[in-house]
């Protein structure tokens, strides 16, 4: 009990020091990608549940979930984002074991803008062709477990966002740490760190001036330089409990504290309810200051989320093929919705 307690104390004494948040720095950092959940199952979670999250999704919100993958992972995801904006996320993911008690892990997401009107300050209507931005990140995560309580994770993450002529890439690193406690393991705590990493900088040939001086007979190209721009780096604290636990049905609860670096600090609650090792439903809700208020909001999201998930045996060896369902209500938009397919081989 006192070792509980001690968790307990350095998880509200780490929620009390990164409380502040700093929405006075919103827009001031780059690669905003990394903050948008590609993931089918947590999202129907609102992303609450970094205490809990298990597999590929892990290495999202908490890496330290990667460690609890005891075969052979395979993940593939479609979001569509802000629906009707035309914007879409898709991810893939493979992890395996590697060893007694380590996990290794490989993600790719990409997102999709569609097709965008080339424009010039002689041609502002356009009609001269389209291009399309390319934005996507790699992970490559190692999660291992230390003992039957306590599990960690790293992931190493390449950041790429271009269009035609403009091109930034950078480095960020995430760690994550998880708890397990309890009877039969009914308590989980989680705490995981974000996008830390270096500033990155736009650079290419659409950042050059060409213009002939007065009194020249030559043109002269200058190539000018872009601000650098921070990573969204932020602190997740979480935890996590098996309110009930039977071997037909299983309703877990979470709770999770964010701090970000760059915007307002969020809280989050989600319930999720396992029928057998059949079908799950979940909920969620993302709070954050002014987000009662359409005027007052400064996120997308209204907060709620929900979600389904189905798991379909596919072997003697428990191999399963799952698929999983989500969605995220928005102010603008039509929501987002995901949809995922895991196979466990």
């Amino acid at each position: 009990m006192k070792k509980h307690l001690s968790i307990i104390l350095i998880a509200a004494l780490g929620l009390g020091t990164v409380w502040a948040g700093n929405p006075d720095r919103a827009g001031s950092a780059g690669a905003g990608q990394l903050l948008i959940n590609p993931w089918a199952a947590s999202n129907g979670l609102a992303g609450a549940n970094m205490a809990s999250i298990l597999g590929l999704e892990s290495t999202f919100s908490n890496v330290a979930g990667l460690a609890f993958i005891n075969q052979n992972e395979l993940a593939t995801v479609n979001s569509q984002y802000l629906g009707g904006s035309g914007i879409s996320l898709n991810s893939v993911g493979f992890g395996t074991r590697v060893g007694e008690s380590a996990v290794l892990g490989l993600t790719v997401t990409s997102m999709s803008f569609g097709d965008i009107p080339i424009t010039t300050e002689d041609l502002p209507e356009g009609g001269i062709g389209t291009f399309s931005p390319a934005f996507s990140n790699i992970g490559i995560s190692l999660a291992k477990e230390f003992s039957n309580s306590i599990y960690a994770g790293i992931t190493l993450r390449i950041v790429s966002e271009s269009i035609s002529n403009v091109k930034a890439n950078g480095i960020a690193f995430d760690a994550g740490i998880r708890y397990v406690t309890g009877e039969d393991d009914r308590m989980r705590f989680g705490i995981s760190l974000r996008n830390v990493g270096a500033p990155m900088r736009y650079s290419g040939d659409g950042l050059t001036v060409t213009g002939t001086p007065q009194g020249s007979d030559g043109a002269l190209t200058m190539m000018q330089r872009s601000e650098r721009y921070e990573l969204p780096s932020l602190v997740n604290i979480g935890f996590a409990y098996d309110v009930m636990k039977t071997e037909q049905t299983v309703i877990e609860l979470n709770g999770m504290f964010t701090s970000n670096s760059f915007t307002k600090d969020q809280f989050g609650l989600c319930a999720e309810a396992r029928f057998g090792s059949y079908a799950s439903l979940r909920l969620g809700y993302l709070y954050e200051a002014g987000l009662l208020s359409e005027d007052d909001a400064t996120s997308a999201y209204q907060g709620p989320a929900g979600g389904l998930g189905f798991k379909i045996p596919a072997g003697s060896n428990g191999s399963e093929i799952c698929i999983d369902y989500s969605y995220r209500a928005t102010y603008t938009f039509s929501g987002t919705h995901t949809a995922g397919l895991k196979i466990t081989i």
